[in-house]
């Protein structure tokens, strides 16, 4: 996902969420911000489709292996872990950990 992508995504998740917080309707809501309604509903059609990734805790660790070791160490529940350095692609390791989930 591209950075103007993410964006994008972020703004349109906010708001379709402040609109279901409103009470408003789509179309008071989509007046009041200038927004057409055909577009919001597509969008909230796509953002349904391929819901946000839920939050996973995240503990760090108090010592480290090595100073000189930049990896950082992802465990799992299923008790698997996961090494990722520095540069890593966030979109490759949701898909490592998608199918080291799914075969745990």
């Amino acid at each position: 996902m591209t950075q103007r992508t993410k964006r994008t995504w972020v703004k349109w998740q906010k708001l379709i969420q402040e609109q279901a917080r409103s009470g408003e309707s789509v179309a008071e809501f989509c007046r009041e911000r200038n927004l057409h309604t055909s577009y919001f509903f597509a969008q909230r059609k796509r953002w349904r489709a391929d819901p946000p990734v839920p939050f996973v805790e995240v503990q760090v660790a108090s010592k480290l292996n090595s100073p000189s070791d930049p990896r950082v160490e992802i465990r799992l529940p299923n008790g698997r872990s996961l090494m990722v350095g520095p540069g890593f692609d966030a979109d490759h390791v949701r898909a490592l950990l998608a199918l080291a989930e799914a075969t745990g």
